[in-house]
């Protein structure tokens, strides 16, 4: 296995002028970055279009693509638009926040410009579409436009998926239909653009995949009695969430309908398969968020209001990843790891995770310690739902501080690593060389991490609907030559530089 370092940096929060973050030329620049601060992943959130509180984790399809991502400055190359047409909209004024009150009244509009200027015949248009990957997806979107956006439940006699029915909307709105499957074509262009470029330049692409799909997807609209638990009006029986955590003291009340694994299992786990297959022609690494889901998971009533009521259930265990082991997943196992996640893990070899952010709490045997690391796992400073580690610092009590103090010499004392700890910012300094000292074959850290962002940097705050959910935007200047020769030092003395991973 190979000593490597990465960046956690969603799409959406690259610096760009129109508002969020998109595959063009900053995304490139941000490759250079990582090059350059000898970083050979990185690590993006799900790319998949994003619903209700606008979360990557809540996607109204499981394979499709978020048409957000698409850079209009690509599409004025090809023609497409003006850079007059993208420069008069109102994008926002914030450059760190993504409005995406925004995006949705304005991106698909101008999307829509775009197509209307598209060449229909080309041949690898007329391949695409005769291939008919993305044609559910184009269904489901535009007949969410003609009901105003409202849930497949409520769009009269196209509530319930039929064939003909729907063959016979497709016919007569054939331009919005192929309008949709547009936006899902020009992504994958630029998509394999940008990483045949990180790839040619040592970098690797890490996405992520929900366990999950919304409650309002394609996948509940067409294959809803195929795939998941539901009752006998067509409505989930349960729901997904976490039981009451250090996140929320009523647990986390997702709302996703929970799958049938019983049904699944009797083709052999097809739907999953193919789910899989579909990430990996994307992404070199696939990260799996909620790991422990496939060996229990937390069923929750449907009328329930919080999630202290779940229960837990068996899950599919490995048999669900069998032809699997070989490929490269990462298991988000965090949560309440039972040794049936444990031995779940040594059975396909699949790393673990580890968030040092819950490491200094006084006890010698936690799990997140460094010291106490083993070599297949991805290790993180925090990932997209923690506070970032400079928020986590300065808010601490004194007592808090002075265990993670004694923590910190202690491991830091192991590692071999110089301790500087004289104010807030050389502490998380201190903690990010920790991190890259530490045995665990890859380590990760979120951006905000690096160049010591407050509360203002953070992310996600699991169990809340908020538009500073998932808003967090970088600028330019935050990929800085004096950061690439930090982490290009750190990256020299753990043994996780180029040399190390150079030859594939």
């Amino acid at each position: 296995m190979r000593r490597i370092a990465g960046v956690l940096m969603p799409i959406s929060s690259l610096p760009s002028p129109y508002g969020i973050g998109t595959l063009g030329s900053e995304a490139y620049r941000f490759v250079d970055f990582l090059r350059d601060a000898e970083c050979a992943l990185w690590q993006v959130l799900p790319l998949q279009p994003t619903s209700y509180g606008d979360s990557p984790y809540q996607s109204c399809a499981a394979s499709a693509l978020n048409p957000y991502f698409i850079d209009l400055e690509f599409l004025c190359r090809e023609g497409l638009l003006t850079r007059e047409e993208c420069r008069a909209v109102d994008w926002g004024h914030d450059p760190r926040w993504v409005d995406y009150g925004k995006m949705y009244r304005e991106r698909i509009r101008i999307l829509r410009k775009a197509f209307s200027r598209y060449p229909k015949k080309t041949p690898e248009w007329v391949a695409f579409l005769e291939e008919g990957k993305y044609r559910d997806f184009a269904l489901f979107m535009s007949l969410k436009d003609e009901f105003s956006g409202k849930p497949y439940t409520d769009w009269g006699e196209y509530a319930v998926y039929e064939e003909e029915r729907v063959g016979e909307y497709a016919e007569q709105h054939r331009e919005d239909v192929e309008f949709w499957q547009f936006t899902q074509y020009e992504f994958l262009q630029q998509w394999k653009k940008l990483k045949a470029y990180a790839n040619t330049h040592g970098i690797e692409l890490m996405g992520d995949m929900p366990i999950y799909v919304a409650r309002d997807s394609v996948e509940m609209w067409k294959y809803g009695k195929d795939l998941f638990l539901l009752d006998e009006r067509g409505n989930p029986a349960v729901q997904a969430g976490v039981p009451p955590d250090a996140f929320s003291e009523t647990g986390q009340l997702w709302g996703n309908p929970i799958y049938d694994w019983e049904r699944m299992k009797a083709d052999g786990y097809s739907w999953w398969h193919k789910r899989l297959d579909d990430a990996f022609a994307l992404c070199d690494v696939l990260r799996i968020d909620h790991f422990i889901g496939f060996v229990r998971y937390y069923c929750i009533p449907a009328s329930a209001t919080d999630a202290r009521s779940g229960r837990w259930c068996e899950g599919p265990g490995t048999d669900l990843f069998r032809g699997y082991e070989n490929r490269r997943i990462v298991a988000e196992d965090l949560g309440i790891v039972t040794e049936e996640v444990r031995a779940a893990l040594r059975k396909t070899g699949f790393p673990g995770m580890k968030i040092l952010q819950h490491a200094f709490d006084g006890n010698p045997y936690n799990e997140h310690k460094p010291s106490n690391y083993e070599e297949n796992l991805v290790a993180y400073t925090g990932t997209h739902d923690n506070e970032t580690l400079y928020a986590r610092i300065s808010v601490m009590s004194p007592e808090e501080k002075e265990i993670l103090l004694a923590d910190l010499k202690r491991e830091c004392f192991k590692a071999g690593i110089p301790l500087r700890l004289d104010s807030d910012r050389t502490i998380c300094l201190t903690i990010l060389r920790l991190l890259y000292a530490s045995r665990a074959n890859t380590v990760i850290f979120p951006l905000q991490d690096a160049i010591r962002m407050g509360k203002e940097g953070r992310m996600n705050r699991p169990s809340t609907v908020s538009p500073e959910n998932w808003s967090v935007r970088f600028k330019s200047s935050d990929f800085s030559a004096a950061l690439k020769r930090c982490l290009a030092g750190m990256a020299a003395m753990s043994g996780r530089n180029q040399n190390n991973f150079r030859e594939r």
